[in-house]
């Protein structure tokens, strides 16, 4: 039945869209179901008693000012805590390059608010991440998608793209969400080039970034930039605007995160910002910059990485035993996924309706792309689920996978 609402929404909202995983997650949120669908870190590495313990030390020495507003651009100590963090990795930058917000989520739809006009191309790797596809098309966003495989998008489809005019690029470089799959150095450097020859901008999601536990480390995108245009102010004035969290290596209940950016972009973000929310959290902030300095969260990330090594390495070894011949899958260095692709005769999301039958679930990577295709695929995570959950979980979905596979072969 039509509501009294109905013909006041704004236009823009019949190309919103509810969000496939976070519709899923309603559904696996039954005690007996193993769940591999959410994209959620491991609660038992949460540091609990370190943020209970900041809490009070905060409240004690700046309790009025923690609770009071603060600026948009966000707390400044914690932005020059980012800034020289971020250095360890080659991103020189100064406190007026960042900007805090309220998760990366946030982020991603300031970005959409104040550059994407409706009908404007934006390219992306297919498959990309949920979450910017959902942002953007509220804004009106076309999606020019560019494929990818296990060294992340394929540069040789990417001078074509280039040719539609896109608005800018979004690209995860570090163990990608959906994909787990890390762009190789050569292709981030031909990215780089690529995109100052077009003149079109990169936006470059970094979420996981930190979250290695296999391989070398790999330069950003950002850090790439800043060596071709030979940029060494120590105010970032390039061509990429760079995003990360703090929702992957301290909690993700803090909703805190950060755009890194020239200076004339963040002033455009915050006035976008001061639209939306005023500002992030100051409790927040200053209880991140209470837990985060000092070297606490050095050590807290090398905890993170030993893991979800640990739950990756067995997730691997149970799908190499128990899923059947004809089933593929990628081996991530790091971050919080995997990637299956089924026979091109299975649709996932048929697969996924016999898993929850049999008490497990993960999610069907056909959302993941943005201008269709990926019925065979889906998305796993091994970050949130414990090493029993996982052996059992990964038992049954090769079950499930098994009868599948074996019914459709002729008699």
């Amino acid at each position: 039945m039509q509501t009294p609402w109905e013909h006041r929404y704004a236009q823009r909202t019949q190309r919103m869209a509810s969000s496939a995983i976070r519709e899923l997650l309603k559904l696996t949120e039954k005690p007996d179901i193993i769940s591999f669908a959410g994209g959620l870190p491991a609660p038992e590495v949460f540091p609990v008693q370190e943020i209970e313990e900041a809490c009070i030390q905060v409240l004690r020495r700046e309790g009025s000012k923690a609770l009071q507003y603060s600026a948009t651009e966000g707390y400044l100590p914690l932005r020059e805590m980012i800034a020289r963090h971020t250095s360890r990795y080659g991103i020189e930058v100064i406190a007026e390059n960042i900007l805090v917000t309220s998760g990366s989520q946030q982020a991603l739809d300031l970005l959409g608010k104040i550059f994407i006009n409706r009908g404007d191309r934006i390219l992306v790797e297919s498959p990309t991440y949920l979450g910017a596809i959902q942002a953007w098309q509220a804004y009106g966003a076309e999606f020019v998608a560019v494929p990818s495989d296990e060294n992340g998008m394929v540069i040789d489809a990417l001078e074509e793209a280039l040719r539609t005019g896109p608005k800018f690029i979004y690209v995860l470089p570090n163990f990608q969400n959906p994909t787990g799959v890390t762009l190789s150095l050569d292709r981030r450097q031909e990215l780089v080039r690529l995109a100052a020859r077009h003149g079109v901008p990169i936006i470059e999601d970094d979420p996981y970034g930190q979250l290695r536990f296999e391989g070398d480390h790999l330069p950003s995108v950002v850090v790439l930039d800043g060596q071709y245009q030979e940029n060494h102010d120590s105010c970032y004035r390039g061509n990429v605007i760079y995003l990360s969290t703090f929702s992957k290596t301290l909690a993700p209940g803090l909703r805190l995160a950060w755009v890194i950016a020239p200076p004339d972009v963040i002033r455009k973000l915050v006035q976008a910002k001061q639209g939306a929310d005023l500002h992030t959290s100051t409790f927040n902030q200053m209880i991140a910059y209470e837990v985060s300095h000092g070297g606490f969260l050095d050590r807290h990330i090398r905890l993170i990485r030993q893991v979800y090594s640990e739950r990756r390495n067995l997730m691997l070894e149970l799908m190499e035993e128990t899923f059947p011949p004809g089933v593929r899958w990628t081996r991530p260095q790091g971050g919080l996924f995997l990637w299956s692709v089924l026979p091109d005769w299975l649709d996932a999301a048929e697969v996924l309706k016999m898993a929850v039958e049999h008490k497990v679930a993960f999610v069907p990577g056909a959302p993941f792309h943005p201008c269709g295709g990926g019925h065979n695929t889906m998305r796993i995570n091994y970050s949130n689920a414990s090493p029993e959950q996982i052996e059992l979980g990964i038992t049954r979905l090769g079950e499930v996978l098994q009868q599948l596979v074996i019914s459709a072969q002729p008699a």
